[in-house]
């Protein structure tokens, strides 16, 4: 459950006033002062208590705010550029986004436009971009495919969205083109089953995970050492890398990248431990995810190496990594186990390059 910041304030007062008229009840029973020594009955100091408090009311690593789905319909049309106009304002004049006008228009940084010219502005149902939301939680709203949203806006890395930024929704039940973006608004009961029905995959969480920030905002640096919290707003990512991975763990390959027959596709290796060997980090980086939201690959852990280079690290038994901490290569991250859909203790291990699976073999040291 998530709670917002005013109501965490309102919890905190609450208990300072029910703290306080202890104090002063203790005050009026004989036999009490404020030298007396704390029993076991007596309450915990107010800063332990807001403590607790803040552990259990932190918000989940990646979806930090609820999505509404409260998109809005904008009619195609010709808008003649006037004199003082920006490409922001247009898009707020018109309801469609400022990005997606560029992007029909072929319009390149830093946007130039001038009074008279002809801009195409695309029809379609727009969604605006709130404080704290993630891409997740905006395509869960929809019961859209968040790699749907990312293609048809050009989202690139690191994927961190602006609030105030309208995205463009794909159709629903249409194929993914530009020029038919026209949509019709699905029913209530409709959106309610596609968001129930909602699912998340590795590619969505390196994507979709970072929250909105708002204008001038810079994404957060990296924590360097371990933090009992994950950073729950956006991210600042590697922007090189060296390309240079090591094995993640010690243990026997059980799985190979590739078809398997059947519809069956593995995205990564499957690498065979006793549960509880430690797996470490494949190279240098930021940690974009630790969680278990992905149910068929339980404790997983996300590493953001920038370049568009993402390791992942599935089945774990424990996690010692949060989202946003800084990690060496070797850095143990946690330990194996048979979490999810593995059938024995093992790790599953993806190497990704612009959120596309590579076979990790490739990448690897010869064993």
């Amino acid at each position: 459950m998530i709670f917002s910041g005013a109501y965490r304030k309102s919890v905190g007062a609450r208990a300072y006033m029910a703290l306080c008229a202890v104090v002063l009840l203790s005050a009026c029973i004989p036999g009490t002062t404020e030298s007396a020594p704390q029993s076991a009955e007596t309450p915990p100091r107010l800063e332990a208590d807001m403590r607790v408090l803040e552990q259990d009311v932190a918000p989940p690593v990646w979806e930090t705010r609820k999505t509404e789905a409260g998109a809005k319909q904008v009619a195609g049309q010709t808008y003649i550029v006037q004199r003082g106009d920006t490409l922001r304002g247009i898009g707020n004049r018109t309801g469609a986004g400022s990005e997606i006008i560029a992007r029909f228009n072929s319009l390149a940084p830093p946007y130039i436009i001038r009074p008279g010219q002809e801009l195409k502005i695309p029809a379609g149902r727009y969604h605006k971009v709130e404080t704290g939301e993630t891409g997740i939680g905006i395509a869960r709203a929809y019961g859209q495919d968040w790699s749907r949203i990312v293609a048809l806006n050009g989202l690139q890395e690191p994927y961190i969205l602006r609030v105030g930024q309208r995205l463009l929704l794909p159709p629903d039940n249409a194929p993914d083109d530009e020029n038919t973006a026209m949509a019709t608004a699905s029913a209530p009961e409709d959106l309610q089953k596609r968001a129930a029905a909602f699912d998340i995959g590795i590619d969505d969480i390196v994507s979709g995970g970072q929250p909105a920030l708002a204008r001038g905002r810079v994404a957060a640096q990296p924590i360097r050492t371990a933090a009992s919290k994950p950073v729950t707003k956006a991210i600042a990512i590697p922007a090189k890398f060296s390309g240079t991975f090591r094995w993640p763990i010690e243990g026997k390959l059980t799985s190979s990248f590739g078809n398997k027959g059947g519809g069956k596709v593995n995205e990564g290796i499957d690498i065979g431990a006793p549960r509880g060997t430690p797996i470490h980090a494949a190279a240098d980086g930021v940690v974009s995810y630790s969680g278990d939201e992905i149910a068929v690959f339980g404790g997983l852990v996300l590493i953001s190496h920038g370049d568009g280079w993402v390791t992942a690290y599935g089945h774990a038994e424990r996690l010692d990594v949060v989202r946003g901490q800084a990690v060496k290569a070797g850095q143990v991250i946690g330990i194996s186990g048979d979490s999810g859909y593995a059938s024995q203790p093992q790790l599953h291990f993806q190497i990704r390059k612009a959120l596309k699976p590579v076979n990790p073999i490739l990448h690897l040291p010869a064993q």
